[in-house]
């Protein structure tokens, strides 16, 4: 019975320890680039930002290859250890300037998204 009971409670500790360390995504589909000799730069000062926020690329491409429907000009997803720590990087206000300096340049969805 001790053993059975041992078992649940390490069951439910593990099950907690893994709803809290879900990682995040951040997702952004840029539809078009108005501006691309304008984009590029203000796009590569993110880089240092999202690297002191724990975040790291996964993807960022412009090389995609459309299934169904009309595929975004590029492509971009973001890695976080945490949903909080996606959203701390998005609401950081060094990074909102940046954003608002790139969205003069394209139209884009972000979104975060929680990992498995």
């Amino acid at each position: 019975m001790a053993l059975l009971a041992g078992v649940a409670v390490g069951a439910a500790a593990i099950t907690g320890l893994h709803a809290q360390n879900k990682s995040a995504y951040v997702v952004i589909d840029i539809s078009e680039i108005s501006d691309p000799s304008a984009f590029g730069p203000a796009v590569q000062k993110t880089g240092p930002g999202t690297e002191a926020a724990g975040g790291h690329f996964v993807v960022r491409t412009e090389k995609i290859v459309p299934l169904n429907g009309t595929p975004p000009k590029r492509f971009v997803i973001l890695s976080f250890d945490s949903v909080a720590k996606a959203q701390a990087w998005a609401d950081d206000p060094a990074m909102k300037g940046l954003q608002a300096e790139i969205d003069k340049y394209s139209k884009q969805v972000r979104f975060i998204v929680e990992g498995m």
